[in-house]
């Protein structure tokens, strides 16, 4: 298939080389250093069993990569309200759509869930422009979960997880699901079918909406936020108003915040995306993870205190150094 990856950084080089070297025709959407290193040099993924290489076909602009069988938006949140609408020379009335991304997407209550009805998130799309640009009906949604860092430009570091769950956002399964499912085992992803994949999208935001920001606020690896009691009771609050939403939009949490907690603790002391951002001096994805879980409990009438605290300190703290602007 012809594949186009909109966001060269560590999802997009770890989906971009494995899918090269699995005989997909790659094209990349990139810029700056980056886009000079893959139009000089293989793209590079390096593994625990050694450095992958491929040569991929890259460039600013979309117009010169041109229509793509598949799409895979790997850009952090904020960036996309600006690159939606630049994507379209990449999307034809046949390309599917894979925003491989953080947090609760743009599209996730456009066929509406639970008590709310078809509803627009306007703390991630709050003019409408990114529903504009991409259709619903072209979407497959995607949870990434795994973990990999940019080391230099065109160069990825794969650390750990392969895991990558995919679904239809009305749900069921369809042929192009299946489709999608089976180039990526092919290429050797643990690639699974979601019957409902806005449930995986919530359980991993459950997960990561807390250790994220208070990591960013903090500097802290996520085993000294953990070893905090009153962080981690701040934690497992937080945890507790988002599974209350969660039961509201079909979204149901069916695990202890503690056990949730526990699984994290056994990654050990890493950084969390946001950090890694915030000491790159980079955007960070705080509408995503915070402000749209708010935004749907306010909807609902769900009071979220904890979760209010924790996006108010948080965005406090992005715009003083710059890193947010809702």
């Amino acid at each position: 298939m012809k594949i186009g990856i909109a966001g060269a950084g560590a999802v997009g080089g770890w989906i971009g080389v494995s899918m090269a070297r699995a005989g997909h025709d790659i094209s990349v959407l990139a810029r700056g250093a980056t886009l000079a290193a893959l139009q000089t040099s293989p793209w590079r993924l390096s593994t625990a069993s050694g450095v992958l290489e491929a040569k991929v076909r890259a460039s600013q602009d979309a117009a010169i990569l041109g229509v793509q069988d598949v799409l895979v938006i790997t850009v952090k949140g904020p960036a996309l309200p600006q690159l939606a609408p630049t994507l379209a020379p990449m999307i034809g009335p046949e390309t599917i759509i894979i925003p491989a991304m953080n947090g609760v997407p743009w599209w996730f209550l456009l066929p509406g869930g639970g008590d709310l009805p078809a509803t627009r998130l306007k703390s991630v799309d709050p003019a409408g422009v990114i529903e504009a640009a991409i259709a619903l009906p072209s979407l497959i949604g995607c949870v990434v979960h795994a973990s990999a860092a940019v080391t230099a430009p065109g160069v990825v570091q794969h650390k750990n997880g392969r895991k990558l769950i995919f679904g239809e956002p009305r749900g069921g399964t369809t042929p192009r699901l299946t489709k999608v499912i089976e180039s990526f085992r092919a290429a050797g992803f643990e690639a699974e079918a979601s019957a409902r994949i806005q449930n995986d999208i919530w359980y991993k935001l459950w997960g990561n909406m807390t250790m994220n920001p208070i990591s960013a606020l903090t500097g802290a690896t996520c085993d000294r936020i953990l070893d905090d009691a009153l962080v981690s009771g701040f934690v497992l609050a937080v945890m507790k108003e988002a599974a209350a939403i969660g039961a509201r939009i079909g979204c149901e949490i069916r695990e202890r915040g503690e056990d949730r907690n526990q699984v994290t603790r056994q990654l050990g002391a890493f950084k969390t995306s946001m950090l890694q951002d915030v000491e790159a001096g980079r955007p960070i994805e705080l509408d995503a993870l915070v402000a749209a879980p708010r935004e749907i409990a306010q909807a609902l009438s769900i009071p979220t205190p904890n979760i209010d605290a924790l996006f108010g300190l948080s965005r406090v703290f992005g715009r003083v150094r710059g890193l947010y602007q809702a």
